[in-house]
């Protein structure tokens, strides 16, 4: 999962007084800052990189979910967030809160840090609270952003996750976005990217499966989704150009 460490309890709490109400939601402000900022974004990537989206149907309408995409470029938070009919909360990196303005920014979207190396307990612990009042958050279980657009074996952590929260975990290949914006480059090009949610895992089917068996089985069904959305023409024809 790609992670980062946890930023100063003062500045967090603050924020969280800020974006959220006393009864664990979101408050009326961040609602609206939210689906306007979503909105914008979702005629930017409609417009400018034509994405399409499929398998909405599989997210859950209610209760907790996580949502375990394979990790192509920066565009993936964003896209997967506009793309999904509820809202999203994003596992993020360190450096990505290093920046004030920045990081306020992504927090207003419900972003928050865990640290990478596995010693962010407190940011493990906000996600597990966050999953437990019925949000869904986006985590990368390959850990980092692709070096060649393939996708990497995922890593373990997503089964304590799941179980203590009774999350559903729903598959997500992105396609795409690393022709359009590799890490490679500062800057983001243009492409066609497509997404698309896969069948849920739902927690009964996890409870029945060990970590390795859960880890390998999410990263099957992200790698069935992924060459589903390949073999679309589009998608096909960008892939030979990139080879």
């Amino acid at each position: 999962m790609e992670i980062a460490e946890k930023q100063p309890e003062s500045a967090a709490r603050s924020c969280d007084r800020a974006e959220w109400s006393g009864d664990g939601k979101p408050s009326l402000g961040n609602r609206v800052w939210y689906e306007l900022t979503k909105r914008v974004l979702q005629l930017f990537l409609v417009v400018v990189y034509r994405v399409r989206r499929g398998g909405i149907e599989n997210i859950p309408a209610e209760g907790p979910v996580l949502l375990t995409p394979n990790h192509q470029s920066h565009f993936d938070p964003p896209l997967v967030g506009c793309c999904c009919p509820r809202r999203v909360a994003y596992v993020a990196r360190k450096s990505l809160f290093k920046f004030a303005p920045f990081a306020w920014f992504i927090r207003s979207f419900g972003a928050f840090p865990i640290d990478r190396d596995g010693r962010g307990f407190a940011g493990i612990k906000e996600t597990l609270r966050r999953l437990k009042r019925g949000e869904i958050i986006l985590i990368f279980p390959e850990g980092a952003r692709t070096h060649d657009g393939q996708i990497a074996t995922f890593r373990p952590g997503i089964r304590t996750l799941a179980l203590r929260s009774g999350a559903t975990i729903v598959p997500v290949a992105i396609e795409g976005a690393y022709q359009a914006w590799p890490r490679s480059r500062a800057i983001p090009g243009s492409g066609t990217i497509h997404i698309h949610f896969g069948e849920a895992i739902m927690p009964d089917q996890i409870r029945r499966l060990g970590e390795d068996a859960l880890v390998a089985e999410v990263e099957r069904r992200v790698r069935d989704c992924h060459a589903l959305v390949c073999n679309h023409p589009i998608i096909a024809r960008n892939r030979r150009r990139m080879d």
